[in-house]
């Protein structure tokens, strides 16, 4: 068995030949962005945190750590539950991008489901 390959990227990066399927993982379209703009072939937004969490953190490095914890906590719920199992399929089909629109995609959701996906 191959081991899962998640990436995360910012959504306005340029697709890339190792992508392979490339899914925004944010609640709300990003402000700013064309939604024809962007090589995307699927939008997870239920997989995105509350606007509660989002609200709190901020994209503050700080608040990473405790942000990631309440974060796979809402990722047990039982709606996220089943589109979590949808991305997992996917990853396991072949390699996956995480497309955020954060400025820092290391701090972000994405890269807390990126994680998730992968074990770690």
């Amino acid at each position: 068995m191959q081991p899962t390959v998640v990436r995360v990227a910012r959504l306005a990066d340029p697709a890339g030949a190792a992508d392979g399927v490339r899914v925004l993982v944010e609640r709300r379209w990003p402000r700013g962005t064309a939604r024809t703009a962007p090589v995307l072939d699927g939008w997870y937004r239920g997989l995105a945190p509350s606007d509660d969490l989002r609200t709190w953190y901020g994209h503050d490095p700080e608040r990473f750590a405790e942000f990631a914890e309440r974060y796979r906590a809402e990722l047990r719920e039982p709606d996220r539950v089943a589109a979590l199992a949808r991305l997992r399929e996917l990853a396991g089909d072949g390699p996956v991008t995480l497309l955020t629109a954060s400025g820092s995609p290391s701090i972000s959701q994405a890269a807390v489901l990126a994680a998730v996906l992968t074990g770690e």
